[in-house]
């Protein structure tokens, strides 16, 4: 069982990015899913999620009207499209799953049973 996360680089300020999860081992689209972020000497945060259905999402307020959480059913994958990108963004991005079958928002990080070993974003001031 593993998650895998994919589409970090180096990207300029004002400039888009889209990372992607995906799983071996087990359906993400059975699970909800986070994705959180931890920059250097900071505690990592909830950035935004997505349940099972896809029929409900948050997002932190530092990344609200800028990102946004979907999942590719077919693929099976679930993707973090980052628009308008911020030096602040800058950190090391993790999806985990929480589940199976979750349809409420959870941000607690002890319940998602699965995580990514996580993919660096950075975006130079």
């Amino acid at each position: 069982v593993q998650l895998v996360e994919s589409g970090g680089d180096l990207v300029q300020p004002g400039g888009s990015l889209r990372l992607s999860c995906v799983a071996s081992g087990f359906t993400l689209g059975y699970y909800a899913i986070g994705w959180f972020r931890q920059a250097p000497g900071k505690k990592r945060e909830g950035v935004s999620y997505i349940v099972t259905d896809d029929e409900t999402t948050y997002y932190a307020d530092s990344v609200k009207g800028r990102f946004t959480i979907s999942r590719d059913k077919y693929n099976d994958r679930v993707y973090l499209q980052m628009d308008n990108r911020k030096p602040e963004d800058t950190a090391v991005y993790y999806c985990a799953a929480n589940g199976p079958l979750v349809k409420s928002i959870t941000r607690q990080e002890e319940a998602f049973d699965y995580w990514g070993p996580g993919t660096q974003v950075t975006v130079p001031s």
